[in-house]
């Protein structure tokens, strides 16, 4: 077995591969053989220490999102050879992994390991916040970041929840967020003007996926009820300007109740995708070897759609 590890904070240069002793199969839970997982935003913010709750206890595992085979089970419902998708996982970036049946759902015939492995924090983050925001049928979302993995996932939760979407992007994205049902809009000089354009009638809520300034200061002047502003990129002027801050990626840092709403992305989210009726873009597939490769990409500023890795 071989596991991804950190034994400091810093670069992608301190992420490691590493032959671990295979994990026994826990007693209220499944051992899965991993064939992808997701490289998530908040990873890199373990790795570099800027979501550090205190020292380093080394070594440090990553990945929380992966799909695989369960190879062991203690439990009913998941049987040896089962097809599984899980999230809220600690160290999915490894052969093997543990889970328990609440971070577990059966992967459907209709979707890839690398796809289920993109669904846990990106769907689940925009899953719940849209939750949070209260979005109804009718209204307008305005999404920042719209071409990344939540930004893709808020637009195809929006538009299934009957509202208008408009989402930033650079140009090269556009097509992308137009076929997926949103209106896209280019970053830069003069967006809030192209935002007001895009939706005559006003914007009702934000996802902002950006954190940008540039974001923030258009969200408030579209919003005047900060309650329906929603950051997932916090920073000081979350709470400066009043808006809603979602930071949390682990079960340390989400309420109860949005841990519930990102378990129950996890199922539908899988059966959309197996319908035909939601896509998750697979945008980068890097070998576990390349992880530091992977994390700088995902740093990058440049990326469009789920980076999975594959062992």
């Amino acid at each position: 077995m071989r596991a991804v590890v950190i034994n400091r904070y810093g670069g992608p240069e301190v992420l490691e591969v590493v032959p671990v002793e295979p994990p026994p199969t826990p007693p209220d839970g499944v051992l899965i053989e991993v064939r992808a997982a997701g490289v998530n935003p908040f990873d890199t913010k373990i790795r570099s220490g800027a979501r550090a709750a205190g020292p380093l206890v080394a070594p440090l595992r990553l990945g929380a999102d992966a799909a695989g085979v369960v190879v062991g089970s203690s439990i009913r419902g998941f049987a040896v050879g089962d097809a599984v998708i899980a999230r809220g996982l600690t160290g999915a970036y490894a052969t093997h992994v543990t889970a328990t049946p609440d971070l577990l759902v059966h992967k459907p015939d209709g979707v890839t390991f690398e796809q289920g492995a993109g669904i846990g924090v990106p769907a689940g983050t925009a899953y719940q916040v849209l939750r949070s925001l209260r979005l109804a049928a009718g209204e307008t979302l305005l999404v920042h970041a719209g071409s990344g993995g939540v930004g893709q996932a808020a637009i195809q939760f929006a538009r299934h929840r009957g509202a208008s979407v408009v989402a930033t992007a650079s140009r090269p994205n556009h097509e992308r967020l137009t076929r997926l049902g949103a209106v896209p809009v280019a970053y830069g000089a003069g967006l809030l003007d192209r935002i007001r354009a895009a939706a005559p009638t006003g914007v009702d809520a934000v996802l902002d996926a950006a954190g940008t300034d540039e974001a923030l200061d258009a969200s408030v002047a579209l919003v005047a009820d900060r309650s329906r502003i929603a950051t997932i990129v916090v920073g000081a002027r979350a709470a400066e300007l009043g808006i809603r801050a979602h930071s949390g990626f682990r079960p340390g840092f989400i309420h109860p109740w949005e841990r519930e709403l990102r378990a129950e992305a996890l199922g539908v989210t899988a059966d959309l995708l197996n319908e035909g009726r939601f896509e998750i873009e697979v945008g980068a597939v890097y070998p576990l070897d390349r992880v530091a490769d992977a994390h700088r990409h995902s740093e990058s500023g440049h990326v469009r759609g789920k980076i999975v890795l594959v062992p």
